[in-house]
């Protein structure tokens, strides 16, 4: 190429099946999709710009499939989802929001059958014209039916550059921020699908065995399996007979029978009979096992894992209000039996970093109470705050915990009292939450995401049912806390994704508050201080601030089991 971008220009890129575009004010491209990461590559290197995008997954996907490294991105969906909330988004609903059209003239794609005809609206519009003389897209203009000339693509390109600069045009700086860091967990999700999570595929087999029997070559051996697990619950209870413990009216009836009356099956209240029947003890143990069979055996195994021993699943940067990130086939819950199998490559080692006390600590930056703030500068969080109020550490966490989650009542209720007298800002930050919740009115995390809070209300009109309206003030006020918590994780993931690659270390897992880092061995002990460094940045960037401490847990490990906590 002869001419590229400036340094740090805005690129929209665009693709069908068979072709892309680049797109910037200055600069264009449009060619074969074969040949786009190549361009990409060129563009990246030269320019370093903010890559534009209608959606991580799938526009970008050839270009990481390559090996292509981003530096810097533009999620139009997450930046939608950001500014107005909900999961659900197409490149029309977003056009129309970042351009203040009206989403009830949103137009829809024709049905692609005999009686899917174009709409009467579009009949007279410009075929290649992506903006239709109404403002809205054209509502077919992202298909491959559509792109078919490099115009076209080239078309589309340009509405994604332009409909990023609507979206620009509506965020205050903080918002950026979280546009930019919740485009790089977009972007990282596309790259951990991509890669995959390491497994002992040995290991595992090992494992599953413990808890399934020998992997069967036919389904008589499967049945012969089920019935053995089966056989070391009901051999406790004599008489019991074939008793199907997959039907839990039939587990409670067999409980009854030993003298055992509980309203369900659940894990928590069979926890409390442990010790009066030994069927108790047996019958968890046939729920872990029998999960691992059924979910998380050899037939996940088989799907999931593919012959490069990477356990891999869909990602999504956002799972709807919490923003947190979810993924699926296993990586987001495996059972914790099954953790030894997660194990670094031969000449690898994992980083495992945990955040502690994230909630509590977020509560602290967002609130802005400062005499919160200087708890945090504590390792435990906990233990000022128990000697600010004078009781003991657990009844300290449980109200701080209980102030975030709405529990009233019990010790939490009496140490709630001392919290409020004592860190009045914070309290009041989550108090009105609570509030607009409870009237249905959405909230927003500290980043800026739009939490709605108004389910219920036009079927049953706020004071109607106290029930709804306090379920809903506990939904907002966790969702500020809970949500601002997932948006400072993807921050510090997005930086630790930026600082680290020079080491060939790559972020393998994302649980929740946890980072999984695969590194080689001889550069963990510099991984773990730029993890470290990435928080300590991260933070500062996200809060504006070096008020609040936040800390991380953070362990070399060569199997996932081996880490703490």
């Amino acid at each position: 190429m002869t001419a590229l971008p400036p340094p740090g220009a805005a690129v929209a890129l665009a693709r069908s099946a068979d072709r892309a575009a680049l797109w910037s004010p200055r600069w264009r491209w449009s060619g074969s999709l074969i040949d786009l990461p190549g361009v990409v590559a060129e563009v990246e290197a030269s320019a370093r710009p903010r890559w534009v995008g209608w959606v991580a997954s799938p526009d970008i996907t050839p270009v990481v499939a390559s090996g292509t490294h981003l530096a810097r991105t533009w999620d139009i969906t997450e930046a939608h989802r950001l500014q107005h909330g909900g999961w659900s988004v197409s490149p029309g609903r977003a056009w129309a929001a970042a351009n203040g059209l009206d989403l009830s003239d949103l137009p829809t794609t024709p049905a692609d059958d005999l009686f899917g005809f174009a709409s009467a609206a579009t009949d007279s519009e410009d075929p290649d014209a992506v903006v239709l003389s109404t403002g809205h897209l054209r509502p077919e203009a992202g298909t491959d039916r559509w792109l078919t000339t490099d115009g076209r693509i080239q078309s589309w390109a340009r509405a994604a550059y332009e409909c990023h600069l609507a979206q620009l045009g509506e965020c205050s700086p903080r918002e950026v921020a979280t546009v930019h860091s919740e485009s790089a967990a977009a972007l990282l999700c596309v790259e951990l699908e991509r890669d995959g999570l390491p497994i002992d595929r040995a290991e595992a087999e090992r494992l599953i065995a413990a808890s399934a029997g020998p992997r069967p070559t036919n389904a008589d051996e499967a049945l012969a399996a089920r019935h053995d697990r089966d056989r070391r619950v009901l051999d406790l209870v004599p008489g019991a007979g074939r008793v199907d413990l997959r039907n839990p009216a039939r587990v409670l009836e067999l409980l009854a029978s030993v003298g055992i009356a509980v309203p369900n099956t659940r894990k928590w209240v069979l926890d409390a009979y442990r010790d009066v029947h030994p069927v108790v003890p047996a019958l968890l143990a046939w729920r872990a096992d029998e999960r691992i069979a059924t979910t998380y055996g050899y037939g996940w195994l088989d799907t999931h894992v593919g012959s490069d021993d990477r356990l891999r699943g869909a990602w999504s940067a956002c799972d709807g209000a919490a923003g947190r990130m979810t993924a699926q086939n296993g990586l987001h819950n495996l059972p914790a039996s099954l953790r030894p199998a997660v194990a670094a490559e031969d000449g690898h080692v994992f980083v495992r970093a945990d955040l502690g006390q994230i909630e509590p600590r977020v509560l602290a930056a967002v609130s802005g109470d400062q005499t919160f703030a200087a708890a945090t500068r504590a390792d435990d969080l906990y233990a000022p705050v128990a000697e600010r109020l004078r009781v003991e550490r657990p009844v300290a966490k449980v109200a701080v915990l209980a102030a975030m989650y709405g529990q009233r009542s019990g010790a939490a209720g009496e140490a709630l009292a001392g919290l409020e007298r004592a860190y009045p800002v914070a309290m009041a930050h989550l108090d009105r939450a609570y509030a607009a919740g409870q009237r249905g009115q959405p909230v927003r995390t500290f980043g800026g995401r739009l939490v709605r809070t108004d389910f219920g209300v036009d079927t049953t009109p706020t004071g109607a049912d106290p029930a709804l309206d306090a379920g809903r003030g506990r939904f907002a006020r966790n969702a500020v806390i809970q949500g601002s918590a997932a948006e400072l994780f993807k921050a510090w993931a997005a930086t630790v994704r930026a600082t680290t690659r020079d080491l060939g270390a790559s972020i393998v897992l994302c649980l929740h508050d946890e980072l999984l880092v695969h590194v080689p061995a001889d550069h963990s002990s510099e991984t773990v201080a730029r993890v470290a460094t990435a928080l300590d940045d991260a933070a500062r960037r996200w809060t504006g601030s070096e008020e609040v401490r936040f800390v991380t847990d953070t362990s070399v490990v060569r199997r996932w089991s081996e880490a703490k906590g």
